[in-house]
């Protein structure tokens, strides 16, 4: 029969032991290992402590031999649970992050990167974050190839920076294809605990063509929804503009490189209107148009969530949002120097 070795304590380690257990200050898991402690001073064997205190004789085997080691120290506190932290190479991790890609994948995932390291999927995690690396994300850009890009881009930045004066500065563009959509059945309202529901399938009830002027001063916009998208409808929209605008004011019109804009009939109409000057953007540079950013406004907040039973149901609802923008215009106020959009 295996026996416990005999545990020697001093008075003053004895008088510390007493007091944890007597005071009410003390957890319980401290005057339980104190009493072991005490118990096994006094002589008694490890079986005869575990059978007093209702507890494992390995329990008692553990705590008597880490105080045995490690005095009072040894009982005070728990040893830390669970296995120690693999290593990662943190750099090996960034070179294969950045510089390769997963066998018969694109993107790096955490559990293919863990697979590889030998870690967890959350040690992966953690050092991607640390690093500021995302492989799941991508974003994408588009280079202009317009051999004037800097000279149409100074031009344009020019009009938003310093306007002519007695002149208005108009951003002109098309929403085409606007589909009137309708759900195949009505949706759920938003309640507490649920979002609104809408249908993923739709039914089309035909298009319709928004052509609009965002004048950069006050945010005014003159806008026009024609069925199609010729040079004959956006001649028209000029004629509205001409109408719209004060007569006295040059007019200078920011627009892209679309077809229809420099059709021979519409340049023989301009050369009889001189107070318009078209100002054409770069090739592939439709983020210089600000009429684009109310355009998304208007996607965002009437027409991506409607339902539109017809062409025409879908023409008042762009009318009364285009209306009610016009009650409270803002304008969207340029900050960037040509040479600061150039790095754009």
């Amino acid at each position: 029969m295996r026996v416990a070795p005999p545990l020697v304590v001093t008075d003053a380690e004895r008088a510390e032991l007493t007091r944890l257990v007597r005071s009410r200050r003390t957890s319980v898991r401290l005057a339980l290992r104190a009493r072991i402690v005490l118990l096994a001073a006094a002589g008694r064997q490890n079986k005869d402590i575990a059978a007093a205190l209702g507890i494992g004789r390995v329990q008692v085997a553990r705590w008597r031999g880490r105080y045995a080691q490690e005095r009072l120290a040894g009982i005070e506190r728990d040893l830390p649970r669970g296995a120690p932290p693999a290593k990662v190479d943190a750099a090996r991790l960034v070179e294969l992050t950045t510089q390769s890609q997963p066998a018969a994948a694109t993107p790096w995932s955490t559990r293919k990167m863990a697979a590889v390291l030998g870690v967890s999927a959350a040690t992966v995690s953690r050092h991607w974050r640390k690093h500021g690396l995302k492989p799941h994300r991508v974003e994408t850009f588009k280079v202009s190839r317009d051999p004037q890009f800097v000279e149409k881009l100074e031009d344009i930045v020019g009009l938003y920076l310093n306007p002519p004066e007695h002149a208005l500065v108009l951003c002109c563009d098309e929403k085409s294809q606007v589909q009137a959509l309708d759900r195949t059945q009505p949706g759920l309202p938003l309640k507490k605990g649920r979002a609104a529901t809408m249908t993923h399938d739709y039914k089309r009830h035909g298009t319709t063509t928004l052509f609009a002027a965002l004048n950069v001063l006050d945010g005014q916009v003159i806008a026009q929804c024609q069925p199609r998208h010729r040079h004959s409808e956006w001649l028209k929209f000029l004629r509205q503009i001409d109408r719209a605008t004060p007569k006295d004011k040059a007019l200078h019109l920011i627009a892209d490189n679309y077809a229809t804009h420099k059709h021979p009939t519409v340049q023989k109409w301009l050369a009889k209107h001189p107070r318009f000057h078209m100002h054409f953007t770069p090739t592939s540079a439709s983020w210089l148009n600000m009429v684009e950013r109310f355009f998304r406004d208007l996607t965002t907040e009437r027409l991506r969530r409607g339902v539109f039973t017809s062409v025409p149901e879908l023409i008042t609802a762009i009318d009364d949002y285009i209306a009610h923008h016009n009650v409270n215009p803002k304008p969207f106020i340029w900050t960037k120097s040509a040479a600061t959009s150039c790095r754009r």
